[in-house]
């Protein structure tokens, strides 16, 4: 009896903090499993229908393509028009965190989402509590109701320890271990308000690995990493001074022989798959003409059998309808297209780019610097082949360091934003998940402006 008492008590507590009225607390109580409605038979025909994959621990069926709504219009009538044509299209995976437009992207996919029914989407959000002042469990635990209140829910479906690795294992034990707060995500999947558990990884590859190794301990029923064809064998080392400690490769393996399910992130990597040299281009559309580099890239990855889900961050319709096509069904890569994809790899893989995603983790820089803006131009410079620069007193080299200036101009009219504002104070070093030395690069691109 005392028991029950007590389980009351901290469904109301939980209720309390969540504001939710008695309507809600009855579904809580409830936790009945939820359905997955599958596209209507009758009005979609069979070659054109999602593509599944079964989460093994549940059976839920999930859609192959996820929608991100990392980088989403600050627009809820114009979110609301790509939710809705994705759940009718059968995507039902939404990803999101609480420091995605500042706490923006919560409220306008809870608001989006919460006009469909509960059972046709599943929702993911993260603890992202990277900031030294939420490693308080009581501040960690405010964004962990928070979430629940922007997203307008009683049960999250799928949530995520955010960018475990950057900062390595004294970060992973201040912002989980230390204070408590993964034995407190462990009780709250018992307790059924959270429906699987698991992490995002960036960085140290020992994290990755310490957690792993601990599976037994904290069952993980999901791991989030960034895979594509380029970081499959070329993440861990760049010669432009970044590094990470592991290729997707070894991490897509570790997982797989565990029968853990990965969720994808960055199959675009930022979208610079999308956006690779023409001659790279041109081998591409010599074996699929009507296909773009992005539906490659997206085939590529889909054609990996652990994979639950691959996210993409879809702000404008156009691509949300491109990729349900690639995904409608999927047609997976044939040996001879992964071989041509993995030289594809090694030839980029020499090419001077940054390897930024557009994240925007790093910022707002103090000096008002738009760093994702400057690195995105420099690597376009670098696919237009207006970079590397000649020698300096080649006949083409003040041509070329002018065309450099002028895109830069034209891609970042602000000038105050450029990369010559940087003061290398290194407060964005910590905040990248790419562990790119980000002060570097900035001067790199000041010496491509100035060098005589």
């Amino acid at each position: 009896m005392e028991k029950k008492k007590n389980n009351d008590m901290n469904r109301r507590e939980f209720l309390r903090r969540l504001g939710l009225g008695a309507g809600s607390a009855m579904a809580l109580m409830a936790m009945e499993p939820l359905k997955v409605l599958a596209q209507d038979d009758k009005k979609t025909p069979a070659d054109k229908r999602m593509t599944y994959r079964i989460q093994r621990g549940s059976g839920e069926q999930i859609s192959l393509l996820g929608f991100g709504m990392m980088r989403l219009p600050n627009d809820q009538e114009e979110v609301n028009r790509l939710v809705d044509y994705a759940i009718e299209h059968g995507v039902n995976y939404f990803d999101t965190a609480p420091m995605y437009l500042r706490g923006q992207s919560e409220v306008l996919m809870g608001n989006a989402l919460s006009r469909h029914p509960r059972e046709k989407y599943y929702m993911a959000t993260k603890m992202s509590n990277q900031n030294n002042r939420l490693w308080d469990a009581e501040e960690s635990k405010k964004m962990y109701y928070q979430s629940f209140q922007r997203l307008k829910t009683d049960h999250i479906d799928y949530y995520l320890l955010h960018s475990i690795g950057s900062g390595g294992m004294d970060s992973l034990e201040g912002r989980f271990i230390n204070n408590g707060m993964l034995d407190f995500l462990l009780d709250e999947r018992k307790a059924g308000r959270i429906r699987h558990l698991g992490f995002s990884y960036h960085g140290d590859v020992r994290v990755f690995d310490w957690l792993l190794d601990h599976n037994d301990k904290y069952h993980w029923d999901f791991v989030q990493i960034q895979m594509n064809f380029l970081d499959w064998r070329h993440a861990s080392l760049n010669k432009n001074g970044w590094r990470k400690d592991a290729d997707a490769e070894y991490l897509y393996n570790k997982l797989e022989k565990l029968g853990i399910q990965c969720v994808i992130m960055e199959p675009l990597r930022g979208g610079a798959l999308g956006k690779m040299q023409d001659e790279l281009v041109q081998q591409l559309m010599s074996l699929r003409p009507e296909d773009s580099a992005a539906r490659w890239a997206f085939r590529w990855v889909g054609s990996h059998p652990n994979i639950l889900t691959v996210l993409s961050g879809m702000n404008r319709m156009e691509h949300l309808e491109e990729n349900v096509q690639t995904f409608s069904p999927l047609d997976p890569c044939t040996e001879n297209e992964n071989v041509l994809l993995a030289s594809i790899a090694d030839t980029m893989a020499g090419f001077p780019t940054i390897p930024c995603t557009t994240c925007s983790y790093c910022m707002p820089c103090p000096f008002d610097v738009d760093i994702p803006g400057n690195f995105a131009y420099y690597n376009e410079a670098v696919n237009n082949k207006i970079l590397p620069l000649p020698e300096a007193g080649a006949a083409d080299y003040a041509a070329r360091q002018k065309q450099f200036a002028d895109g830069l101009r034209k891609a970042l009219p602000n000038e105050a934003s450029w990369a010559t504002a940087c003061q290398d104070c290194e407060e964005c070093l910590s905040k990248c998940p790419q562990q790119i030395r980000i002060p570097n690069q900035m001067a790199r691109i000041v010496e491509t402006l100035t060098k005589q």
